[in-house]
């Protein structure tokens, strides 16, 4: 008698459907992809290394590294009295940027808004500056700075102002300094409130003018509670651009900073030291000390902001 065999067959996996175009997708993905990760590992990745690095060595490219440790951080909080100053005035500029663009990007932005005859002209104004670079528009305001012939103080001289030293003396500087990077960030703020303001239901407007608000009272109550993840955005844009300010300050003030040190700032000090006096490793250092007072900040602000918008939500649901 033979004996017949029941176990069960092995089963085999078929492969799923479309699984090799799926694969063959995800590889060319993949491809594409390579050579975006090369690059941020070759410009970012690399130099935050190679910064943090250096940040723990003296180095002046002619000699070989000598590892110091944590001296370049403690000569830079303690044998440095720039660095207080330069901490000072980038507090003081930052400040002086970061509020004032605010302020003046929501009122822009509630203007270009509105449904008006002519606001696209307006509009093509306001967004100028972006097509402009930093550089060529830091020498156009070098012009409107002058003291004898600038464009503004001959317009303060049309209401009977004498000549203002913008650029001359120390307690005019920073406010120029001021002027023009407001006017540099207005148009992106502008730009991203402007989008935020237009992803505000129409129906909450109405509803708040059933109850009698008016324009203001609107903009006010509705418009900047419901915007205020844009504008915590564009806040911490603006503190990333004003800690690393260089190129407005070099080219409207000098390489130090002046008149004496009322605008040397962060960005000032850095390049001194790294490309003046060529101290690479004391640079690093005061880099990643720049970038440690950005990531608190941010933290910080980002928040506050998120908290307050939780209550603004819960408000107004």
């Amino acid at each position: 008698m033979t004996s017949v065999d029941t176990s069960p067959a092995p089963l085999t996996r078929k492969p799923a459907k479309g699984a090799g175009p799926w694969r063959r997708r995800a590889r060319a993905g993949r491809l594409f992809v390579a050579p975006n990760l090369a690059a941020v590992a070759v410009f970012m990745l690399f130099p935050l290394g190679f910064s943090l690095y250096m940040s723990f060595q003296r180095w002046d490219v002619f000699t070989p590294p000598k590892f110091v440790g944590l001296k370049n951080f403690q000569d830079l909080f303690t044998s440095d009295p720039l660095f207080l100053i330069a901490i000072r005035n980038t507090v003081i500029f930052t400040l002086g940027t970061v509020v004032p663009t605010i302020v003046v990007s929501l009122v822009v932005a509630g203007v270009l808004n509105r449904k008006v005859r002519g606001i696209g002209i307006f509009r093509t104004v306001v967004f100028l500056p972006l097509a402009i670079s930093s550089v060529v528009m830091a020498v156009v305001w070098q012009f409107v700075f002058n003291t004898d012939n600038g464009l503004l103080n001959i317009m303060l001289g049309w209401v009977g102002i004498g000549p203002v030293p913008w650029l001359v003396e120390p307690r005019w500087a920073m406010a120029s300094l001021c002027i023009v990077s407001v006017w540099r960030s207005v148009p992106f703020a502008t730009v991203i409130l402007l989008a935020a303001m237009q992803g505000v239901p129409e129906t909450v407007y109405e509803a708040a003018r059933i109850d009698g608000a008016g324009e203001i009272r609107q903009f006010v109550s509705i418009t900047v509670p419901l915007i205020r993840g844009s504008i915590s955005f564009v806040g911490v844009i603006s503190i990333i651009h004003a800690f690393q300010a260089f190129d407005m300050v070099y080219v409207l003030n000098g390489a130090n900073g002046g008149p004496e040190t009322a605008t040397y700032v962060l960005g000032i000090m850095l390049f001194q030291h790294a490309f003046s006096f060529l101290e690479f490793g004391y640079a690093s250092a005061l880099a990643w000390v720049m970038f440690a007072i950005l990531l608190v900040l941010t933290v910080l602000q980002l928040r506050i902001t998120g908290q307050r918008s939780w209550e603004t939500s819960r408000g107004l649901s």
